[in-house]
């Protein structure tokens, strides 16, 4: 409890003197996901077992590679965490030891294994559609972006898996016909916003192309959302932000300040500008409300970004991320293992 406590004063005091990611901050945050990352236990499996066989396997057994963290996702973007920190600090005082955690995971075997997990059970295909499948993707385009050694070697360990997911979804996003507007996993945008990211960065057109013709279908005419609705009770994502960031993604500057005047009103700008309010950091469903703090952050920071100069809410939604961000980093670390096993990868993002 006492290094909890001193994390979290030294976490606070290092984000009221710059409001930005340094080194201090990324080695703290580096920490939370190597000390899960293999850790089984607690495992919150989601396997839809065919038998007797398969429904005693560990979780380390179904995915040799991302089994730790709690649950798949988590272990994932965890990864992603680690890789980014090492990427924007080659010299990171926990350097090694990083390296070391990437090293055992993005093993070619463990891989293969993690992308045959994907067709080798009656519904296996629909697992983690589509939450894990974006922070994979995510972590493959960081990869892909850093020009490494080591992101080569472990780009090329991971490829089976990313191909494997790019394929699940090219399968699915013609079925889509509708998105899915809740505030946790299956979040469709916050997907779709990933999968751009990705799409765009390894030059996959087509794929580009019918995640931007979908984002349209699904969110181009929407106007007046009630975002004063917000948050359901577990909310990790804000459903409307997430649309607005994916649309600015997919339209150009202009087109996108004058979808996004028609998209909120005053009563919904002013619920998603107060700060979520978190009753009890031991519950593993209301902690998610600390993530969603962070998400509307990087939400708010990516829009303001897209909006002109002078625009009433351009400044509105950058002080807004600022204060979600000092309010909430250091209830990061919490010494609740709900929470902490991945709070520090949302900081991160919204942070970077």
């Amino acid at each position: 409890m006492r290094k909890i406590l001193i994390l979290l004063f030294l976490l606070g005091s290092a984000l009221t003197q710059a409001q930005m990611l340094t080194e201090d901050i990324a080695v703290k945050l580096a920490r939370m996901p190597m000390h899960c990352i293999n850790t089984e236990w607690p495992n919150k499996t989601s396997h839809l077992s065919d038998g007797k066989a398969d429904h005693i396997l560990l979780p380390s057994e179904l995915h040799p590679s991302f089994y730790g963290c709690l649950d798949w996702h988590s272990s994932v973007h965890g990864h992603w965490l680690l890789v980014k920190v090492l990427k924007m600090f080659p010299q990171i005082s926990n350097r090694d030891s990083i390296i070391t955690c990437l090293n055992n995971s993005f093993v070619e075997e463990k891989i293969r294994l993690e992308a045959a997990y994907f067709s080798k059970y009656t519904a296996s295909n629909t697992y983690e559609r589509t939450y894990g499948w974006a922070w994979l993707l995510q972590l493959d385009k960081e990869l892909l972006t850093w020009d490494s050694k080591e992101a080569r070697q472990w780009r090329k360990a991971l490829q089976p898996l990313t191909d494997t997911i790019v394929k699940l979804w090219k399968t699915y996003l013609p079925k889509q016909t509708y998105p899915n507007r809740t505030g946790v996993h299956p979040n469709t945008a916050f997907g779709l916003a990933f999968a751009l990211d990705w799409a765009r960065a390894s030059g996959d057109t087509a794929f580009a192309n019918a995640i931007e013709k979908k984002a349209r279908l699904f969110y181009l005419d929407n106007q007046k959302v009630p975002a004063y609705f917000e948050p359901d009770g577990s909310d990790f994502f804000s459903p409307t932000l997430e649309a607005a960031d994916l649309m600015r993604r997919v339209l150009k500057k202009k087109d996108f300040t004058a979808w996004f005047n028609k998209y909120y009103d005053t009563r919904s700008i002013n619920r998603l500008t107060q700060l979520p309010v978190v009753s009890d950091r031991t519950d593993y469903q209301i902690v998610h409300l600390d993530g969603l703090s962070l998400s509307r952050a990087w939400c708010m920071k990516g829009i303001a970004a897209s909006l002109p100069d002078g625009h009433p809410l351009k400044k509105k939604f950058t002080d807004t991320a600022d204060s979600f961000i000092k309010a909430t980093l250091p209830n990061v670390i919490s010494g609740n293992y709900g929470g902490d096993h991945w709070l520090a990868t949302f900081a991160l993002y919204a942070l970077q």
